[in-house]
């Protein structure tokens, strides 16, 4: 199980990704069109950069939804893949069966 500080210090990451998200996109889109001025578009970087860091989606860590591992992580499932090898030996995933041989 990850620590509770770093699970939880990445949830507000996703808050302040899903707040600034537009504002950003706009401000992006200001600073690469090539209709304005060089001056507008490198007020449009200032502007960007004073936004919080934590606002980028860059900065939000994929963690499994059950430990909150933030490493070997499959996207589909959105869980680690121990997490994945525990559920499926006690039959918990639809399709997933334990091998022998």
């Amino acid at each position: 199980m990850a620590k509770k500080s770093a699970i939880e210090k990445n949830k507000r990451r996703e808050k302040l990704v899903k707040k600034y998200a537009a504002k950003r996109a706009q401000l992006k889109a200001a600073a690469k069109d090539e209709g304005l001025t060089l001056e507008e578009r490198f007020q449009m970087r200032l502007k960007l950069a004073e936004m919080p860091r934590n606002g980028a989606s860059v900065r939000i860590r994929n963690r499994c939804e059950v430990t909150g591992r933030p490493r070997a992580f499959y996207r589909k499932l959105k869980m680690s893949r121990i997490a994945l090898r525990e559920l499926g030996n006690q039959g918990l995933v639809p399709g997933m069966v334990k091998s022998s041989w």
